[in-house]
């Protein structure tokens, strides 16, 4: 299990560095400056990032959720505080996207379309908070990620509001659509043993052991963190990349 501890090590490290550079990146994950920039015809660096991320979903999922998100990093320290499962409320990030996409779409057929491609927008010396009015932004998102998560349980953030969600999600429906090659998790029910450690180790408070029994590893919430992989002493669950779920 040596190898198994150490891939989870890694992972827990490369979110913890991508919370600590956050400071310097939040512009880059700005929903507000989408808005801003589509309205003056402008694709800025959140549009390039949120892009890159739906691309990337078509290959390997939310792989970004549960190896480099600062927001997963927050979630990882929030989970000390409240590692209780989160079962319900997941439609609540819809809610918030929708109408956020709407008014992107909307401020983009207003302007005439987006003609300029400006991944600096509004942003002074490249540098997030360069900018003073940037602290607060950034507090508040800490704040709130940090504390839905020691309100709710595991990830409650990511669950909740997460607005970088939905673009991987549709991503991975449009993947599994097409029958894509793409990472994913891959099960064999007969090594199971019911033992309910991928369960309970899963961040994301999904019925992993019931998924395993059905041979369907597929869920829209699953971050590919690895936590079932590495927590399953039957090796019944495995990385796979290929055009099958």
């Amino acid at each position: 299990m040596y190898m198994a501890s150490k891939r989870q090590s890694i992972r827990k490290s490369l979110l913890f560095i991508s919370l600590l550079l956050f400071p310097i990146t939040l512009y880059y994950f700005s929903p507000y400056l989408i808005v801003m920039g589509v309205n003056e015809g402008v694709i800025n660096g959140s549009f390039l990032i949120f892009l890159g991320l739906f691309v990337s979903s078509l290959f390997v999922g939310r792989l970004w959720c549960g190896w480099l998100c600062p927001a997963g990093g927050m979630m990882e320290i929030g989970a000390a505080m409240n590692s209780r499962p989160v079962k319900k409320g997941r439609w609540i990030k819809w809610a918030l996207w929708i109408p956020w996409m709407a008014l992107i779409i909307f401020f983009a057929v207003k302007a005439g379309g987006l003609r300029t491609i400006d991944p600096l927008y509004q942003l002074d010396g490249g540098l997030t908070l360069r900018q003073d009015y940037w602290y607060f932004t950034y507090y508040t998102v800490l704040g709130i990620f940090m504390g839905l998560s020691a309100i709710f349980g595991r990830r409650g953030g990511c669950h909740y509001i997460c607005w970088m969600a939905p673009f991987m999600i549709i991503g991975r429906w449009l993947r599994n659509r097409l029958r894509m090659p793409a990472l994913h998790l891959a099960a064999e029910p007969d090594k199971c043993t019911n033992c309910m450690t991928c369960t309970r180790n899963c961040p994301m408070s999904l019925e992993v052991n019931a998924m395993v029994q059905n041979g369907d590893m597929e869920r829209p919430d699953c971050i590919l963190c690895g936590s079932c992989v590495d927590g399953c002493a039957s090796k019944a669950i495995a990385y796979a990349f290929s055009s099958k779920r």
